[in-house]
């Protein structure tokens, strides 16, 4: 039966200067139809924890050469920039998620102009719903924060795990049904976390700890929490805390128009795909020790 590892947990931090954006990244472990074994990666995060990912690879007995196949649950900024240390692997994600990062909407600023750039240095194998990675893992598409969102569903003994990119970013978004950022399409957002609830026993979010929700609908986190902040006093003098229970909802400006764009671009994307230059190298494991 597959495994879940949690190899860095998603944070839901937010501040007044910026995003944090620490991303859930996730080891997917077991047998393919061959009875091979597979080690499976689930979103990368930032180049901000990428010391701390090599560490965490490393307390699990892997290198990053490892790692044979990685899963992008979508190509934002904050999942996708750690993925050029695994030039060996098959990069999976949905085709619309691969073509839209080659022509991001002006105002999508969670998908920078390099993102196609980068996708292109894997080999890539696009996937759509109910497509199946190895045996107890398949794809769930999952569109609506981004034009395709996907999650993995793996079979595990705890039941039915979806891990969920940020088709459901917060356990609180459970509860409210509403997506709090969205660069695609609010009402296939809000389809997708029901979809998402309705096939799961456990959540594993894109940016929170795993749970499950209760009889009553409440949340039960199957993590502790637990995080060291460095370069700050609990009495520093303008440090305070907002109330985080819930964000304001955000959808991007222009989202209606996005869709007719990338279909107007389909004949451009194609041809910067093919032309995308191979510059993606290993990088080496000294490069950075897991310091703050």
């Amino acid at each position: 039966m597959p495994t879940i590892d949690i190899l860095l947990p998603g944070f839901a931090i937010d501040t007044d200067q910026g995003y944090p954006a620490f991303c859930g990244v996730f080891l997917v472990r077991g047998p393919d139809a061959a009875g091979r074994h597979r080690n499976i990666l689930v979103d990368a995060a930032h180049v901000g924890r990428r010391p701390f990912l090599w560490n965490a690879l490393a307390a699990h007995g892997l290198d990053a050469e490892d790692i044979d196949t990685v899963v992008l649950t979508h190509a934002h900024w904050d999942h996708v920039q750690n993925i050029d240390l695994f030039p060996q692997a098959t990069l999976v994600l949905h085709p619309h998620e691969r073509r839209y990062a080659h022509t991001p909407h002006a105002n999508d600023w969670a998908t920078p102009a390099w993102t196609g750039l980068l996708l292109e240095q894997l080999p890539v194998r696009e996937v759509t719903d109910g497509e199946e990675i190895i045996p107890g893992v398949d794809v769930i598409g999952l569109p609506g924060h981004s034009p395709g969102s996907i999650g993995v569903v793996v079979q595990t003994e705890r039941g039915r795990a979806t891990i969920t990119g940020d088709a459901l970013h917060f356990a609180y978004v459970a509860l409210t049904k509403r997506n709090p950022l969205v660069f695609w399409d609010t009402d296939q957002a809000a389809r997708s976390i029901e979809r998402v609830l309705t096939v799961s026993d456990v959540v594993y979010p894109g940016h929170d700890r795993p749970f499950r929700l209760t009889s009553d609908a409440g949340i039960d986190y199957l993590e502790p929490f637990a995080l060291t902040l460095t370069g700050l006093r609990p009495d520093t003098v303008g440090l305070r805390f907002a109330d985080a229970s819930s964000r304001p909802l955000w959808v991007m400006p222009g989202v209606q128009e996005q869709a007719t764009l990338y279909e107007k671009n389909a004949d451009e994307i194609q041809r910067r795909i093919n032309r995308v230059p191979k510059v993606v190298r290993p990088v080496p494991r000294e490069a950075g020790p897991a310091k703050g």
